[in-house]
């Protein structure tokens, strides 16, 4: 059950950034809006505020804008075409449609930037193993070592110390260390080692083949601090997820690696059940995917809208009605494809995996 709720929370979230960003570009440039819907499917509960009804449908897995003019047979009155979505310039529509995914990644930068003010954990240097005939062993490090400095520069966090050993590139380290009272001094060549990254590749790197100790602390940075590490976080992570669908398009990432509703739950009941950070943390990563999904230039999703109206704005002349019909017949056939790879994963992982 906390994992359904912790799900719910984060979507119902995320899709309000979402489609606020479409309400509010909406509302800037002047386009009229009818329905603001968390949701897809029958109304659970509505509300009309002044021209706008604010909906709660009972499919949580979305969400909608519905602007003047949309949907409409027939002829609009002038009133209508003035306050009509379809009547802006493209530049106001491509507007329009990149502020719900921008709101997203946005709204993911924000949270990072929070999560550095709470704190986060990190390992300390300490030496947890020293993994016998490695290049550390052989030196003479032992289990309990704080190293506390690599070619001179000092270090407090493992992955400070880490990155040291990667930027010497395999060329003999200079590392200090204390041991109790004493500090010793080791001069260690690295080893390499090939291993598999995130994305799936094989990559060599050099180690010195010992492994942290897991003591922890929590950092807390000041506003300014923030911002920035806040900012490298969500570029990283923004690079990493387009990094990855460019991999599972070109097979170097499995098939099997895709997730559905299932995997958000159970993700989002286990993060929120190891803290608030944790939660933000995974609520902060779940924005970027949803924001750099929906700018794929795919019909029915707002990059394949992107890619109508830059058309139109190139030359001229808006994409024909067939051809959007089409485009977006396959679109829908493509997302539901996802859909359905997304839910069988779910369930060869967490229902036939565990019987």
């Amino acid at each position: 059950m906390t994992s359904v709720i912790s799900a719910i929370i984060v979507l119902g979230i995320l899709i309000f950034v979402h489609e606020l960003g479409h309400f509010l570009f909406a509302k800037l440039f002047g386009v009229g809006v009818e329905k603001f819907s968390l949701g897809f499917g029958p109304k659970l509960f509505g509300k009309t505020i002044g021209e706008t009804e604010y909906l709660i449908s009972a499919f949580p897995l979305g969400g909608y804008v519905k602007m003047v003019g949309e949907g409409v047979e027939g002829e609009l009155t002038e009133e209508e075409k003035r306050r009509s979505f379809a009547e802006k310039s493209p530049l106001r529509r491509i507007g329009i449609v990149v502020a719900g995914p921008g709101f997203n990644l946005v709204f993911a930068w924000l949270l990072f930037i929070v999560i550095f003010m709470i704190g986060v954990p990190a390992a300390t240097s300490r030496v947890g193993e020293v993994v016998k005939d490695k290049p550390a062993a052989l030196a003479g490090m032992v289990k309990g070592d704080l190293i506390t400095a690599v070619n001179g520069k000092p270090v407090t966090r493992w992955d400070e110390m880490a990155a040291e050993i990667v930027a010497g590139k395999g060329a003999q380290l200079v590392i200090e260390v204390k041991r109790g009272s004493e500090v010793k001094t080791f001069r260690i060549t690295p080893e390499n080692r090939t291993g598999k990254n995130l994305l799936g590749e094989t990559v060599t790197s050099p180690v010195i083949g010992v492994v942290a100790a897991g003591e922890t602390v929590i950092d807390r940075f000041a506003p300014g601090d923030a911002v920035v590490r806040g900012t490298a976080q969500a570029w990283n992570v923004i690079e990493l997820t387009v990094l990855s669908l460019v991999k599972i398009v070109e097979r170097a990432v499995p098939l099997d690696a895709i997730g559905g509703p299932i995997m958000i739950a159970k993700m989002a009941g286990q993060q929120a059940e190891a803290g608030g950070v944790s939660f933000l943390a995974f609520m902060a990563l779940l924005s970027v995917n949803l924001g750099v999904l929906n700018l794929l230039p795919i019909p029915i999703l707002d990059g394949g809208h992107l890619v109508f109206y830059l058309w139109e704005l190139i030359f001229r002349r808006p994409v024909s009605m067939r051809a959007r019909e089409i485009a977006q017949q396959v679109g829908l056939v493509l997302l539901i494809g996802l859909m359905v790879l997304a839910f069988y994963n779910d369930i060869a992982r967490y229902i036939v995996g565990q019987g």
